[in-house]
């Protein structure tokens, strides 16, 4: 049996840690994540996916506010021996002093092809930036952000209407054979992790809210990608009558007049009233609105909510 220690905190790491719980070939003896938070509309305080599932199956579960300065935690993980650490956004940085503990390695699922979209945010950058093709990689974990030796990637296409929630719900489907494929391989001496080549590297930061307000000065796609990036978290957004109105569905139109036609209107105005939505002008090209969420309200037809603001033409 191969022993590990699993680390993750959000519920993209669920599937994994339940696949390798119920592998003939690992053993999960501990599993480390953040702290308790207040959740909800009542704030109530409530555990992690990840925790909640160790409860459930008796496994040993630690918390560390952060565990590079928590030694009572790193000596209670020395005595385990753990063959492996596996990370699945842990949400913490991870101290040498903790990566030396495991016999083998510490190994990381990341959410992008590496070098491509290093740090924090890779899935929703990836489809903001209108990438057709992103993926998977595990790769050995080093002090320099997502910089380590890779070891297995997986490609995962990015069709033009999948949505942030979408690829995130895609990966943490196909990560947990991954993870047991890279944990039995380095194991077994079958698998060599290969270093990653420097040509390519970006950075995936984390969202700044600013970044989420619609420029209809931008082309359409560039604003149906947004859409698509930060779908219901936190939402694409446009301010009107001092109310946040986020936009959650939308789709890339041809126009539907002549050039001319559009020549004295300006971006953000509303050139189309649909059944199903309502056209607005872009910096370059049309931009259908089919979903949205008034501030206050709950998510309703772009075309219904718009028939109850009065005297609007542009946004």
């Amino acid at each position: 049996m191969i022993n590990i220690v699993f680390f993750g905190t959000p519920d993209i790491g669920l599937k994994s840690l339940e696949y390798l719980f119920l592998s003939d070939k690992i053993n999960v003896q501990a599993v480390v994540t953040q702290p308790d938070k207040p959740s909800g509309r009542g704030h109530k305080i409530t555990m992690s996916p990840i925790k909640k599932f160790a409860v459930d199956n008796n496994i040993p579960v630690f918390q560390p506010k952060s565990i590079r300065k928590e030694p009572e935690i790193m000596d209670a993980l020395r005595k385990f021996e753990p063959d492996f650490f596996v990370t699945f956004a842990f949400g913490q940085i991870l101290s040498q002093e903790v990566l030396d503990i495991p016999k083998y390695e510490t190994i990381n699922l990341h959410a992008s092809l590496l070098p491509k979209y290093r740090g924090a945010n890779p899935i929703q950058r990836v489809i903001i930036d209108g990438e057709k093709e992103t993926g998977i990689c595990t790769m050995i974990t080093e002090l320099a952000l997502d910089s380590g030796d890779i070891c297995i990637k997986l490609p995962i296409k990015i069709p033009d209407d999948m949505t942030c929630e979408d690829l995130y719900n895609k990966i943490s489907e196909e990560s947990p054979k991954l993870l047991e494929e890279t944990l039995i391989g380095i194991y077994e001496n079958k698998l060599c992790p290969v270093p990653q080549c420097e040509n390519g590297v970006c950075i995936a930061n984390k969202l700044k809210k600013e970044e989420c307000k619609i420029d209809w000065s931008k082309s359409a796609k560039d604003i149906h990608n947004l859409v698509r990036g930060v779908y219901r978290c936190p939402s694409a957004f446009f301010n009107l009558n001092n109310k946040m109105i986020k936009v959650l569905k939308t789709e890339v139109v041809e126009k539907r007049q002549p050039e001319s036609y559009y020549a004295d209107f300006v971006p953000g105005t509303v050139v189309g009233k649909l059944k199903d939505g309502i056209e607005v002008l872009t910096g370059d090209g049309i931009l259908k609105l089919l979903t949205v969420k008034p501030e206050g309200k709950g998510e309703m037809n772009a075309i219904d909510w718009f028939h109850g603001v009065q005297g609007v033409n542009h946004l």
